[in-house]
């Protein structure tokens, strides 16, 4: 069994490279890999393509990593939320480019990357300027936009607790895209509340199972997004 552990959130996201597409969990702070992300900021990375569900809050985290000027492109579906206004800022005065994703269209889309599956049909963004440019083809006398799928070199995910076969839980709703995710990208890097002893998982309990996952990083006490943004922390 290759070991998946690293020792540091630095390692584990060492050799992620300049122009890389990165997929980072999170709906919000939920499942957001905070430690993960700032690790990306530290290693140097830029030019990134970044697919989230946001563009992050205040200035730590996913926002701090746009800030930093690290991202070139955002694949989201709601680039402004409360708190957020890192991201607003760069893209009106043209810094960083906005693909807008309908909420089950980007999901679809990873998921979609994970399976093999090149592209799909959806009513979802019918007769809108999302639609503009895109292929359009009626099945049964209704119409549907082609969407393409998603993948990426590199996921950045959290979850509850680990094994060392890289077998993941989540809690509760901070799974939200990660499970998708973990199979869309070429590498997928970890950090975790707990690693558990082989066998300490019930396989029927398993979320991911540890084919999709590459790398685990132990991060015990992981930081919360909202409680970063509430003291006006600034990362770095």
């Amino acid at each position: 069994m290759i070991e998946k552990k690293f020792e540091t959130v630095a390692d584990a996201v060492s050799d992620i490279f300049d122009g890389a597409t990165v997929m980072i969990g999170g709906f919000g702070e939920a499942g957001s890999p905070i430690e993960l992300i700032h690790a990306l900021i530290d290693q140097g990375a830029k030019n990134l393509t970044v697919v989230n569900n946001n563009t992050g809050s205040g200035h730590v985290g996913l926002a701090a990593l746009i800030e930093s000027g690290r991202v070139a492109k955002m694949i989201c579906s709601f680039p402004r939320t409360a708190n957020s206004t890192v991201f607003t800022d760069l893209y009106r005065r043209g810094k960083v480019e906005l693909e807008l994703v309908p909420q089950g269209t980007l999901a679809e889309r990873i998921r979609a990357g994970g399976a093999g599956i090149p592209a799909f049909y959806t009513r979802t963004a019918v007769g809108t300027t999302l639609a503009e440019g895109k292929e359009v083809r009626n099945f049964e006398g209704r119409d549907y936009v082609m969407e393409y799928a998603l993948k990426a070199d590199f996921a950045l995910l959290k979850c509850r607790s680990a094994d060392r076969y890289g077998n993941l839980l989540f809690n509760k709703t901070a799974r939200n895209f990660s499970p998708i995710m973990a199979t869309a990208a070429k590498t997928t890097i970890v950090q975790t509340g707990k690693y558990l002893p082989a066998g300490d998982i019930d396989p029927e309990t398993v979320v991911t199972p540890g084919i999709f996952v590459h790398r685990i990083v132990l991060v015990p006490e992981p930081q919360h997004e909202s409680r970063l943004v509430a003291q006006g922390s600034v990362y770095p």
